[in-house]
């Protein structure tokens, strides 16, 4: 006797397999072609990766130099009970073979790496957990040309790498500085010229936005995203009056605005400021540039008041800021290349 057959709904079986863990969906990729294609949507893997925070089912990964080779690796940490981030694996990077790249934010479990080579403009969107890749196509962005200059110098700064949750699409943005010489005597031109440029990964093309004329400074912590808006510290203003500002891109209206910084953090020469996001919100981490005994102090800022959400004093051969983690633990990293884990509500 035949069974009756019967169709499960398209959205209910993306419901489940959004809330299976990623070995699982890797051996799901040889069942069916369709679900293989859909793990690869921006949709999929933003709600794969909220389904897995609620769950508490995701590990810090950690950047690491090989002592030999001098090149980047990346460490698996485990946060099972009693393991206390034992690494529970080591990851090479096989489309970065000669290079250390710059990780220029990581959004929903994907990393964005970037080339660390003058000149050089690879990027490549890499998931750690199924260790599949995509490299970026080369930008068809034109640069600017001059008579009697040439263009001698191509640099790429402060990348960032976020969810358009308007168009249902990862963008990742890029700042580049060309620096000119005369062509005949190789003389370089003090004027240098900046673009912005913008990939789709849903195109999968480049374009040229237009730039704001402030040349940001990059995040260590990597973590200057939100809800689609990009943020940077900038400085404005000559000697001695410079102003410390916070720069953002809205990644859907793709324009640009800037907005104060407060005014009580300290000489800017004198005092690193993090632009970073924090529960939620836009804030900044701001310690001593000088000493291995530091103090770290976190604002974020809410409907315009900025409003201070801890103070860590004189942490004892503390060099610089990691990250963030749960509950609001701190990742920081200590003179002997020590990992430490500070822990604000204890």
């Amino acid at each position: 006797m035949q069974m009756p057959g019967f169709a499960v709904p398209e959205a209910l079986v993306t419901e489940i397999l959004s809330k299976l863990p990623v070995q699982s969906l890797i051996c799901f990729n040889c069942i069916c072609k369709y679900w293989c294609s859909s793990f690869q949507t921006p949709r999929f893997i933003s709600k794969h990766y909220h389904n897995n925070l609620k769950s508490n089912n995701l590990n810090p990964v950690l950047k690491r130099f090989d002592g030999n080779s001098n090149l980047a690796y990346f460490s698996q940490l485990s946060v099972e009970k009693d393991e206390n981030f034992l690494v529970k694996q080591n990851i090479s990077l096989p489309f970065f073979m000669h290079d250390s790249p710059f990780v220029w934010s990581a959004r929903h479990g994907l990393f964005c790496l970037h080339s660390s080579c003058m000149n050089g403009e690879e990027v490549a969107i890499w998931n750690p957990s199924t260790r599949e890749f995509k490299i970026l196509p080369p930008s068809s962005v034109q640069r600017p040309t001059y008579p009697g200059l040439t263009c001698d110098l191509v640099m790429f700064d402060c990348g960032a790498f976020e969810f358009d949750f308007k168009t249902d699409d990862y963008k990742f943005i890029r700042f580049v500085t060309l620096c000119f010489v005369n062509s005949e005597c190789g003389i370089e031109s003090p004027d240098d010229v900046s673009q912005v440029e913008l990939y789709s990964l849903k195109c999968n093309s480049w374009k040229e936005i237009p730039s704001p004329n402030y040349r940001p400074f990059d995040s260590d912590l990597s973590n200057n995203c939100l809800d689609g808006i990009c943020s940077w510290k900038i400085i404005i203003g000559n000697s001695p009056y410079e102003k410390v500002m916070i720069l953002s891109l809205d990644m859907a209206n793709e324009k640009f605005s800037v907005s104060p910084i407060l005014e009580f953090v300290g000489f800017f020469l004198k005092t690193n400021i993090e632009v970073l996001v924090f529960n939620g919100s836009v804030g900044v981490l701001v310690y001593p540039v000088e000493g291995i005994d530091k103090s770290f102090d976190l604002w974020v800022i809410n409907g315009g008041v900025w409003t201070k959400q801890f103070s860590i004093e004189s942490i004892p051969g503390v060099v610089n800021p990691l990250g963030f983690w749960k509950n609001d633990e701190l990742f920081l990293l200590n003179t002997n290349y020590e990992v430490v884990l500070f822990d604000p509500s204890t």
